[in-house]
C-alpha cells in the first residue's frame, strides 16, 4: 500500500461512515440523528469532515432533506460493502469467544455434496465439534474459481475443467460413474450399457450450461460430429429425476447420487460404456501447506475417508 493510501485510510472514520449510511437510507439528517440518538448539528459536522476529507461534495442538501451527488452514490456503494465487511468479521470472531475455534470455508459441486460430503463432513464435526464449516454448493466451474479468488479455502470438485496451465494444487478425494437416466418403460431402459453417442438421438433433461456433466456431454457429442437434442437446464439432479419420469427426456447422472435419491420416479439408471464416464471429484486449493489449522485437519480427515472406502470396495 503506497503511504498515500495509508494515509487515506486513516482519515476516513467509521463512524461517520455509519452516518452517512444512515442519511442516505432516510434521506434526513434529522431523521438519521434520531436513529442513532446522536445531535443533528454533529452528524451535520461528520458529513462536512468527510467531505473536506474526500474533498467533494457528497449530499445535496435542500429543505425536504438530502439527495446524493455522483461521488456520494459511489461512496455509498462502497461504505455499505465496509460496514458489510466489518459485521461479517464482528460475528466470526465473536465465534471463538463462544467456542468455535476454526472455521474453514468449502465450496463443493453438487456431486460431492449429494454423494459423499454430508457422511463425510458429519464425521468430522462429531469429532471436532469446535471447528465451523461454511460449505456452498456450487457448479464446479465456479468451485474452482472461488479457490483461485481466495473466496472458499478449500474446493471439491470434477477437475477434468481445469484449464492447462493452472497454478491450483489437487490433491484425490473420491470417485464417481455417470450413468443415463431413462423412465422405465424407455426403449434404451432394458440394455445392461449404453454409448453416449447412441442417446444423441433423444431429447435430454441436462444440468447447467457450465456444469461438468453438462461440458463433458458438449465434448462428447462434438467428438462423433452431432448435436445435443436438448429439451431443458435443471439445476438440480431431484428436478432432472422429475423431468425424465415425465417425458421430457433422458439425462446423465452419478449413479451414487440417482441411488441415493432412488424413488423420486418410475425411471432405470443404465451403465454408460464411454471412458469419459468415470470421473475424479477432487480436493482444491491454491496451497495446501498455507491453509488454516483447521483447514488442513478438514484435508487429512477427507483424505482418510477416500482411503477407507477404497477399502471397503475391496472387501
Amino acid at each position: 500500500m503506497k503511504p498515500s493510501e495509508r494515509n487515506f485510510a486513516r482519515r476516513i472514520d467509521l463512524t461517520s461512515l455509519q452516518l452517512f449510511v444512515a442519511v442516505c437510507e432516510l434521506g434526513s439528517i434529522g431523521k438519521a440523528a434520531e436513529r442513532e440518538f446522536i445531535a443533528a448539528s454533529a452528524v451535520s459536522k461528520r458529513l462536512s469532515d468527510l467531505e473536506a476529507t474526500l474533498d467533494t461534495p457528497l449530499l445535496y442538501r435542500h429543505t425536504r432533506g438530502v439527495d446524493l451527488t455522483p461521488a456520494g452514490e459511489s461512496l455509498l456503494h462502497h461504505a455499505r460493502s465496509v460496514l458489510f465487511s466489518l459485521e461479517k468479521m464482528q460475528g466470526e470472531l465473536s465465534e471463538y469467544a463462544d467456542g468455535v475455534r476454526g472455521h474453514v470455508r468449502v465450496h463443493a459441486s453438487i456431486s460431492a455434496v449429494i454423494q459423499f460430503l454430508p457422511e463425510d463432513l458429519g464425521r468430522f464435526i462429531r469429532d471436532h465439534p469446535e471447528v465451523k464449516i461454511d460449505l456452498e454448493e456450487h457448479l464446479s466451474t465456479e468451485v474452482v474459481r472461488a479457490v483461485q479468488e481466495g473466496a472458499a479455502d478449500l474446493g471439491i470438485c470434477n477437475t477434468g475443467i481445469l484449464t492447462p496451465g493452472h497454478e491450483l494444487q489437487i490433491r484425490p478425494y473420491r470417485q464417481d460413474r455417470l450413468v443415463l437416466i431413462v423412465p422405465r418403460r424407455h426403449p434404451l431402459a432394458r440394455r445392461k450399457s449404453v454409448a453416449f453417442g447412441e442417446t444423441l438421438g433423444y431429447d435430454h433433461v441436462g444440468l447447467h450450461s457450465n456444469s461438468s456433466i453438462y461440458l463433458a456431454m458438449r465434448d462428447a457429442a462434438a467428438a462423433v460430429g452431432r448435436t445435443i437434442k436438448l429439451r431443458i437446464h435443471v439445476t438440480g439432479l431431484d428436478a432432472m429425476c422429475r423431468m425424465i419420469h415425465n417425458g421430457l427426456g433422458v439425462g446423465l447422472m452419478p449413479r451414487r447420487a440417482f441411488e441415493l435419491m432412488h424413488g423420486v420416479g418410475d425411471l432405470e439408471c443404465v451403465a454408460l460404456s464411454d471412458d469419459w464416464a468415470a470421473r475424479d471429484i477432487r480436493l482444491v486449493a491454491r496451497d495446501f501447506s498455507t491453509l488454516p489449522v483447521t483447514g488442513r485437519l478438514l484435508v487429512e480427515h477427507l483424505g482418510a475417508a477416500i482411503e477407507e472406502a477404497e477399502a471397503l470396495a475391496t472387501e
